[in-house]
Order: C-alpha cells, then structure tokens, then sequence
C-alpha cells in the first residue's frame, strides 16, 4: 500500500484528502505544520508527500529542502499563491510536481499516480515511444516503427530531450535544464530553451504547433507527457 504523507495547515483539507485517499487504498498521514511533517517523514517513511508551500513554522521551501538532505521521496507542492516564482523556487529545491489551489481531486490522483510510476520503474526505458518516434536514449536515435529512418537531431536537442523523456510527466524548471544543458551562468537565458523545444517539436510532434508531447508550461518550465 502506497504511503502519502499530506502536509497542510487547512484542517479541512487534511480531513478530505484523508478521507478520499484511504478510500482509495492508500496508506495516509497527516501534518498540519513544517515541523510536524520532517518528523513523520523521518519516523514513518513515506512514498511520496503532499506538500502546502503556505505553513505556519517554516516555508514549504525549508521542508523541501530539509527532506532532500536525507530522501529521495517524490514531493507535490500544493500552492495558493499566484506567483509563479514561489513554484519554480519549489521545483529547483527538489520537488517533483505542483498544483495550485483550488484543485480537483482527480488532477491530485492524477500527478499521484504519475510520481508513484516513476519511483516503481525507476530511470525511463531505454527506448521511449514519442508519437509516431521511438527515442532510443542509449544509441540516440530516433526511428520510426519498423523503419530505420528518423530525424536527426542536434547534441543540445538530445540532451534537453533526454533530460524530459527521463522523467515522464514530471515538469522540469527552465532553470534546472538551463543549468544542465548549457551551465550555471545560463540561468537567466530562457530564449535558448524556446528555441531548442521549438526545434525539437518540429522534428518530433506531429503537429507541432499544438503538441502533445513535448509541453510547455508558461514561466514555468518543461513537461514530457507520454
């Protein structure tokens, strides 16, 4: 049984994803502060964590980042906040995924189930279908099925498309690949990344000016959806 741990300060929603996850057979705890939830995690281990960035003792960042130092755990960050900056300082500090309040249940099991694949399987396969492509990320090519023939691509296409066909569904800051990519002194060259993708989504979407793939989430970052 899937352990989550739900971090938040709204006892309401404590009580409803609670109630709702348990009835969905998932093994679940609560938290309604910062402190509380490093303690839990570090005594009852769990699968993955739901995280408020809003606590009352210390920053969702500052959990974040003090689960990090010791854990691997896939963390969604739930934010009530409007800026953008406070999910993307979020994403670079570690965590996996975010929604922005008010969300609809399904879209929470939805990213759920998504983390939870990705901590089953582990690192993506070797070869990972892409629309009509099939990436193969060992001997970088990228082929049809049943034809040897595929796009070429380019050393930086490869490696910002192997860095999102690595983590499936999960979205990826602009910094995080910038940094990857090209290097730390990049962080602030975002007009690469639009490039790059836009180049990637001509060789690879079968329409790319409305991609299913290979998506774009505005100040955000980057999100490969199988």
């Amino acid at each position: 049984m899937t352990r989550v741990l739900v971090v938040d300060d709204d006892h309401q929603i404590l009580r409803a994803l609670r109630i709702n996850l348990r009835a969905r057979h998932y093994d679940v705890a609560v938290a309604a502060d910062g402190i509380a939830a490093l303690r839990c995690a570090a005594d009852w281990h769990p699968d993955l964590v739901v995280l408020d960035l809003g606590l009352p003792d210390l920053e969702g960042i500052e959990v974040i980042q003090g689960l990090r130092g010791w854990s691997a755990v896939p963390i969604i960050v739930l934010s009530g906040r409007s800026d953008s900056r406070d999910k993307v300082d979020a994403l670079d500090a570690g965590a996996d995924d975010y929604l922005t309040k008010p969300f609809g249940l399904d879209e929470l099991l939805a990213r759920i189930r998504a983390v939870s694949r990705r901590t089953t399987t582990g690192d993506a396969a070797a070869t990972v279908p892409l629309g009509d492509y099939l990436v193969d990320l060992t001997d970088k090519t990228v082929h049809r099925a049943g034809d040897t023939d595929g796009p070429h691509l380019t050393r930086t296409e490869w490696e910002l498309l192997q860095i999102l066909l690595r983590n499936p569904g999960k979205l990826i800051s602009q910094q995080h690949l910038l940094t990857q990519v090209w290097g730390p002194t990049y962080v602030r060259n975002t007009h690469y990344l639009r490039q790059y993708m836009a180049q990637l989504r001509r060789k690879l979407e079968a329409n790319p000016d409305h991609p299913r793939h290979l998506l774009t989430e505005t100040g955000m970052g980057y999100r490969f959806q199988p």
